[in-house]
């Protein structure tokens, strides 16, 4: 028998890079619950798909509101906000400079004025919802990550954590659109219940409140979870985990038209729609199911 040498140890001092298991995010369980084949499209395939200027408007505006909680309280004031909005910008722009292509290389300075201007009045938006110089948030676009007993790993940001001296948690989320009729509204709730779960698990407290505030119409929606409810929100999530898992040994994600589709970046490629998936390149490792910045923003 040929003996191989073994593989020679790493240096003490060298940077291995760690690598990721494959997560549930929210946004990605969201997409498999209504349609497994585009979690295949943003997940496994991870096509492209280009913002709109409506969604790079979140960007920013979440951008903004999270360098607002980086200043002294006294500071939080709308116009040092409005202030925050150009520079903002320019720095989202010069870590994608493909988003600086949504205005079209004739425009000629005045779409993208207004499209800031609008901007603007999202952050009015905030500031009739609160004051920020009352707030002191814990974190600001907080990674949270957890391991559930089942062995699915839950991967998420949170747009603001707020403590109380108490220790009572506050899951806050900003929402650049308007509040939601029924089906979003249940959709923006299971994002703030997966965060929830999260931190129960990590923390062992169960959140005191969900906030979502929804810059456009100057409404927000606040839920109160409880010990009950995330265990069987836990359960949902872990079923749907073992769902994306057996549709990712055979690639069978099966398209299911909805309302929705008239939206969706991948109407071309469905079969629902006439069209021909890519092949399917197998289950990515070492990661699936990562949010985006538009994913967070929305």
């Amino acid at each position: 028998m040929t003996e191989t040498a073994a593989p020679l140890a790493a240096p003490a001092d060298a940077q291995v890079p760690r690598q990721r298991r494959p997560a549930l995010s929210p946004s990605r369980a969201s997409d498999f619950k209504h349609c497994p084949l585009l979690y295949r499209f943003r997940a496994i395939d991870r096509l492209p798909e280009t913002p709109t200027p409506v969604q790079v408007r979140g960007i920013v505006v979440h951008a903004v509101l999270e360098e607002l909680f980086g200043l002294p309280a006294e500071e939080r004031l709308p116009d040092r906000a409005h202030d925050l909005v150009a520079p903002v910008w320019r720095r989202v722009r010069d870590e994608r400079p493909e988003l600086a292509e949504l205005f079209g290389d004739e425009d000629d300075g005045r779409t993208v004025a207004s499209w800031l201007a609008s901007t603007g009045e999202l952050l009015d938006g905030y500031f009739r919802l609160e004051d920020p110089r009352l707030v002191q948030p814990e974190a600001r676009e907080l990674l949270v990550e957890t391991e559930l007993g089942s062995g699915v790993l839950l991967r998420g940001y949170i747009d603001r954590l707020d403590a109380a001296p108490t220790g009572e948690l506050r899951v806050v989320d900003y929402k650049s659109g308007t509040a939601p009729r029924e089906f979003n509204e249940a959709k923006a709730l299971f994002q703030m219940k997966f965060y929830a779960v999260v931190l129960w698990r990590l923390r062992g407290v169960v959140p005191r409140q969900l906030r979502l505030m929804y810059l456009a119409d100057r409404q927000s929606l606040t839920y109160t979870p409880d010990e009950t409810e995330l265990a069987r929100f836990e359960r949902t999530l872990d079923a749907i985990w073992q769902a994306i898992l057996k549709a990712g040994k055979t690639g069978d994600f099966r398209p299911n038209p909805g309302r929705l589709c008239d939206w969706c970046s991948h109407k071309e490629r469905c079969p629902a729609f006439g069209g021909t998936p890519p092949e399917y390149p197998g289950w990515p490792e070492p990661d699936a199911g990562e949010e985006s910045a538009v994913d967070r923003a929305d």
